[in-house]
């Protein structure tokens, strides 16, 4: 009986000693894991290798490769205020820009382009935005707000967009807008931080964003019929709000 129990029970030893084969040590998973990052590693540097890696290019590299051109065509009723005003307009462009202008008589336009002193890429579309706001109307002064900040924009409508209106009903809806010696206008400018130009029926604003939808919506009402008392009020209520808000 006892030479039996011994029998059986040295299988259970036999089976434990495999048991214990089978355990990892902390060591061995260690050194495991860390040939797996190492082969990770160097499987990612292959692939990586494999890429081609290029250098950023800067602005002199791209303008040196193609000059880029902007043509901006002057309305007849802006030649003589361009005379008067080109040294200011011409300054900004050429010294803080680094672009080359000429005016063409022969197409009536000002032609701006890159050169290789020009630093910055968006510099020329600047430029033109800034000549084109001139030709709109504006004062050089004015203009000049869209080299020196960011969020500037320029809006362009009609009046017929808002209202169709035509003959004696056009022209009053104007004088509205503008009110006497020019009153409406300025408040609205004043008020709304932006800057009006009337070019007979078409309307450009020059501002920022939200600046812009306040003043055209003022200037809508009024071509809409709303009295200007009215729209007074309604920009006071919207001045109150924008000094609480700043």
């Amino acid at each position: 009986m006892s030479s039996a129990v011994v029998d059986k029970q040295q299988p259970t030893h036999a089976a434990m000693d495999e048991d214990d084969e089978v355990l990892i040590t902390a060591d061995q998973l260690t050194s495991s894991l860390a040939a797996t990052v190492s082969a990770a590693q160097t499987a990612a540097a292959e692939t990586k290798s494999d890429k081609p890696d290029f250098a950023p290019l800067s602005a002199k590299d791209l303008q040196s490769k193609r000059n880029e051109l902007r043509r901006i065509r002057v309305p007849p009723h802006r030649f003589s205020p361009l005379k008067v005003d080109w040294l200011k307009i011409y300054s900004p462009i050429v010294e803080y820009l680094k672009l080359q202008i000429r005016m063409n008589p022969k197409s009536r336009m000002i032609e701006i382009r890159t050169c290789a002193d020009t630093e910055d890429v968006g510099a020329i579309q600047k430029a033109a935005d800034f000549v084109r706001a001139y030709c709109l109307g504006f004062t050089a002064e004015d203009s000049l707000a869209l080299l020196r900040m960011e969020d500037l924009f320029l809006e362009t409508f009609e009046v017929k967009d808002v209202k169709t209106l035509n003959g004696d009903h056009l022209s009053r809806a104007i004088g509205r807008i503008a009110g006497k010696d020019g009153k409406t206008k300025f408040t609205i400018e004043n008020t709304t931080k932006t800057r009006i130009v009337l070019a007979d029926s078409k309307i450009h604003i020059l501002g920022t964003y939200q600046n812009i939808k306040i003043a055209r919506d003022a200037v809508s009402n009024l071509i809409l019929g709303s009295p200007p008392g009215k729209v007074y009020s309604n920009l006071r209520t919207v001045a109150s709000r924008m000094k609480e808000r700043f």
